[in-house]
Formats: structure tokens, sequence, C-alpha cells
């Protein structure tokens, strides 16, 4: 049945009575005994709570909540792929959990060894010079490429100022670009979802400061002319940047080095199986060629002797772009995934990737519209927009009913450049079974929508929470409690 907003929860600041936390000091003590007065504040209240209601509010938000362990969870260039435990217990190990970032280097040999043995993996597996592990997600990582890219042009006295990306690029891309004060120019898509290199070539000029591509693209296809956007960006005296949200598609077949880019950066997060969602945590690992990596954030571990240290002697580094070192527990688990697979099972697990999304770029395509039928990458896109003509069902509203059927949404409404928009990447690890399972729940909606528009359009029904009001949720963001204004006295 639809759900009510008075079939939440209670915040926990809206349970518990005073005292039932019991004290923290001993009686006969006081705060300032064990803390300094100025750490001490009157105006931060807190929940008082017993433990036990503390667990069961917490194990109940868990229930409600949808993840990759639930269910299928095919949402596009996110690549929600399985987490293996082993990666998740051995960054637990007290060896790696319980290291401060403080320690110093002769105590930290197998962190440092850690830290230098991915940054030489990623550097091998994606064909740069060298990577810097600092940056906290993808979207910093990109920010940081870009700071890379404004320092290199200062050096050579060249104000250049413009970032191009095609509309098929990750959308935080000309978001980064903007806030590292360059002026974004947008590159159509062609009728074949790619760049046109005719078109590139007449928006290129000496203010072309880097192009930041993703590829495999958000459609899911592969730039098949990327050596020659790659010679028209270097003609200008233009920088390549490589998004790796779509990496899934390529690891152990193709190289970004390979294909021209300056710049990149990794999603250690999806490319890497490490747990993600919610905003974090996250890895962005970004990679450079040789005549950037005097730029990269410090610090940067080093070998020498047989010994491993933290480098932060680099005259030219853009400095860090974070607090310590790296989220240092997911270069643990990258590095466990990279050794359980090694170099031919990483390029297996690409492979798998992009025939699992054919499977069902095909399956998908016998009842919803496919506007690029073509052999796709790791994801695909497919449009709600004949159903919406004939229906007035939306990619919205079969998102939705999803829900309701145990599976995660897909992603929707991007890219942009394609109407009713709905991007699916299956990734490797769904099975068969998994797939026609989704398939025939997909399809099913979709026979609903056409013959009872009501019934999808009301959806979702059986989830915890109903259809909420999503344009109200982005207009008028609640995000924090408030406590409840004294009464008058």
């Amino acid at each position: 049945m639809q759900s009510h907003a008075s079939d939440a929860p209670a915040l926990i600041f809206e349970t518990g009575k005073p005292g039932r936390a019991r004290a923290y000091v001993r009686a006969e003590g006081t705060l300032e005994d064990v803390l300094p007065t100025d750490l001490l504040r009157s105006d931060l209240p807190l929940p008082d709570n017993t433990e036990l209601d503390v667990v069961r509010h917490f194990t109940r938000l868990s229930q409600r909540t949808f993840g990759i362990d639930v269910g299928f969870y095919p949402l596009g260039s996110c690549t929600m792929k399985h987490n293996p435990k082993v990666n998740d217990a051995l960054a637990a190990l007290p060896g790696f959990a319980d290291l401060h970032p403080w320690t110093p280097d002769h105590f930290a040999q197998g962190a440092l060894r850690a830290m230098w043995e991915l940054e030489r993996s990623l550097a091998e597996l994606f064909g740069m010079a060298a990577f810097s592990l600092n940056p906290s997600a993808g979207a910093h990582a990109e920010l940081a490429a870009l700071l890379i890219a404004k320092a290199y042009f200062r050096d050579r006295g060249e104000a250049r100022r413009t970032v191009i990306v095609p509309d098929t690029a990750h959308g935080t891309n000309p978001a980064s670009a903007a806030m590292v004060g360059f002026t974004v120019r947008s590159l159509p898509s062609d009728s074949r979802g790619r760049v046109n290199v005719r078109d590139l070539e007449a928006l290129v000029n000496a203010d072309t400061a880097v192009c930041m591509l993703t590829n495999p693209n958000t459609l899911g296809l592969f730039e098949d002319e990327i050596a020659r956007i790659a010679a028209v960006v270097h003609g200008a005296g233009g920088l390549m940047y490589y998004d790796g949200a779509n990496a899934n598609a390529i690891m152990g077949i193709a190289r970004p080095g390979d294909m021209g880019f300056d710049l990149m950066h990794l999603n250690l997060h999806k490319t890497f199986t490490i747990p993600h969602g919610g905003g974090g945590a996250g890895a962005g690992p970004i990679g450079v060629a040789q005549h950037l990596v005097d730029y990269l954030p410090v610090p940067f571990v080093v070998e020498r002797d047989g010994a491993y240290h933290l480098d932060f002697d680099r005259a030219r580094s853009i400095g860090p772009v974070r607090s310590f070192w790296s989220n240092f527990a997911h270069v643990v688990r990258a590095l466990a995934y990279i050794y359980a697979n090694g170099a031919d099972g990483l390029k297996r697990a690409s492979q798998l990737a992009v025939l699992n999304a054919n499977y069902l770029r095909v399956r998908i395509g016998e009842f919803l519209e496919t506007p690029y039928d073509e052999v796709c990458c790791h994801e695909f896109v497919a449009s709600a927009a004949r159903l919406k003509r004939e229906t007035g069902v939306r990619a919205l509203d079969l998102a939705k009913a999803l829900l309701d059927r145990g599976y995660m949404a897909p992603t929707i409404y991007f890219p942009l450049l394609v109407p009713e928009c709905l991007m699916f990447e299956p990734t490797e690890t769904e099975s068969i079974e998994t797939l026609d399972a989704f398939v025939d729940a997909l399809r099913d909606i979709v026979e609903t929508a056409k013959a009872d528009p009501a019934e999808v359009t009301g959806a979702p029904r059986r989830t915890v929470v109903g259809r909420v009001d999503e344009a109200k949720a982005a207009r008028e963001p609640n995000l924090r409690w408030h406590p409840p204004a004294a009464e008058a006295g």
C-alpha cells in the first residue's frame, strides 16, 4: 500500500527522555574536569537515548535502504557491482585500520608499499606515467586534474581559458571546469552518438586548454575516432582529459594513455569493487602523462633502496587536495581486487561487463526504444519517449515501478540528448538469471502501462516510502533537525 509521512520513523532527536543515556562522567565530576573549556558547547542539543534504542533505531533505518547486497542495481555510469567481502576483511586488518596517518615512514612500510604498488599497477593498467592517490572521489579528481592543467599552462605563459565538454561526457565535468575558472564549451554529439571530428576542429583554437572525454561515453559507445580527436586537441596545444567513470568497460583491454590522454582519473569505488553510495566513501586517483608528473598532488609514495617514503618535496605540485594521504582503506580494497584477479582476470571482468550490457540491450530493445542500435560497451541507453506519447507513462514512472519489483531503478534523464532516457549498467557480476528476471519485470511494467497507465504512474506502492515530491525536495531541501522552539513563558 502507499506509504505516508506518518509511517516514517521518528528522528533519533525526537525520541528518548532526559537522563536515559545516563551520565557520561561521574556524578561528583563535571565535563570541565575531563575536557578543555574551549571544546565545550552549550548550544549542541544531543539525543538522550538508551543504547538499545539507538541500536534499534539505526538497524531499522538500515533495513529500509537498498544496496548491491540486497538486489540488482543497474544504475548507469555508477558500476554498482559486487564488493568482495575479502577486500573489506583485508582493509580491516589492525596493521592497516589502526595505523595513524602521522606514523613515521619507517613504521608504516606495509601501508606505504600498498600505496606504491597500487599506484604502479594503475599506471601500467591505464598507460599513464604516474598516479596520485590523494583525491577522494571522481569529481574531486576532475577538479585536481583541471588545477594541474591550469598550473601547466601558467608555467608555459599561456592564459588558456576554455574547456570543451561533449554532451555525452560525465555530468560532473562542466561543473569541475567552471569551479577552476574555465569557460565551458559544449560539443554536441553527431547522429552516431559520438564526437564529430569536424565539429571539434571548428571549436578548438588557441584558447583551448582541455577537452574532457568519457570513453566509452555515457551512451555506452566507444569513441572510435579517439586518435583523431586527440590529434586535433594536441595540435592546438591543448590537453586531453579522460573521465574514468566508465573504465569498467576497458580495463585490461585498452589504455587511455595509448589513446592520447594526458590526464585521467579513476573511480576505485566503481571499477575496483569498493562499497559506495549515499555520498561516499570514494577514492579517485588521478593519473598523468610524463610531462605533467611534477604537478601531481603531494604526498607521493616513492621507493628508494627497498624502502618506501612519503615525498612532499615537489616544487611544481598543486599541493595536497585532501587531509592526509588518501582514502587508505580503499587503497587496500582496490589492491586486493587487482591481486585476486591479475591482468587476465581484470580483462575478463570488462569483457563480461560488455557481454552483460549487450545481452540486456538486445532483450530490452524488444519492448523499449534503443536509440543507438549497435554493440555497446558496459552500459546502454533506452528511451521511453514512444511509451510516453502513447500512454503518458514516463521514464520516471518506469523507474518508480521497478522499485515495487525489488530492483533499483536505472539512471534516468541522462544523458540529456536522449528523451525519456533510461541508462542501464548491469556490470559483470550479475548472472543471466538475474538479468532475465529483471527484463521480465520491466517488460511487465511496460505492458501494464499500455493497459492501465495509472497503475504505473502511481508507483511505487509497496516500498516503505511512497512517491515523493522530487521537485519540492530539490528546491526546498530540509536536511537537518531543528530543536523545537521554546514555549512562551
